[in-house]
């Protein structure tokens, strides 16, 4: 997501800066993007499919498109036989097909979504009765969770201080929230140009640890 980059570059080399560009990460990246996508499928009763292909369109470097789209599968697949209900089911067959040749009308043909995890989370918090916010702030928790990870082996920054990080986060992710509750239109999708572009750069590193 931008991180090894940062890493490689020296940008992002101990606690301190670890912390600020996870908190930009979660601003202008997370919030304008995964934060939209399980509010409007929570609060709007949004069409995932239109949110699906907004999410696609949104993700200009390659590698983070693509990982997008591969962990949005993964996503389908486990709610799809933990947590079934009819939405997840629709979108299953947009995304992975319907295990077959034959689509009966009115059903979706396979391809026509590119698969998304926020959408997944957005559809589970609709039929199960949860409130947006939360699960906003458990989507953005464990994103923030999963590079603070990476960071604790690749710059490597040490457990301590990546808990004392995600520790950090706590209020930030409430703001987080409170911004997402406030947005219009006009934010989705304004994510980081700067991280776009160190996205975009992995792609080209001599050496990598990690996928995107």
């Amino acid at each position: 997501m931008g991180l090894e980059t940062a890493i490689n570059d020296g940008a992002v080399n101990d606690e301190a800066t670890f912390r600020q560009w996870l908190t930009h990460f979660l601003h202008h990246q997370l919030v304008p993007a995964d934060g939209w996508a399980i509010r409007t499928l929570v609060r709007d009763d949004a069409d995932a499919l239109t949110v699906d292909a907004m999410l696609h369109a949104m993700s200009l470097p390659m590698e983070v498109r693509d990982g997008n789209a591969a962990m949005g599968r993964r996503a389908i697949e486990i709610a799809r036989a933990n947590f079934p209900s009819p939405d997840i089911e629709r979108y299953a067959v947009a995304v992975l097909g319907k295990g077959g040749d034959e689509v009966e009308p009115g059903e979706f043909r396979t391809g026509v979504a590119a698969g998304s995890v926020p959408v997944v989370i957005g559809l589970f918090a609709r039929d199960h009765g949860s409130g947006w916010r939360d699960a906003c702030a458990a989507h953005l928790f464990t994103s923030l969770t999963s590079l603070t990870q990476n960071a604790v082996r690749g710059i490597p920054i040490g457990q301590n201080a990546g808990q004392r990080v995600l520790r950090s986060m706590h209020d930030e992710i409430e703001t987080a929230v409170r911004r997402i509750d406030g947005m219009t239109d006009d934010h989705v999708g304004a994510v980081s140009p700067a991280l776009e572009i160190d996205q975009m750069r992995h792609v080209w590193q001599r050496a990598r640890m990690f996928m995107s």
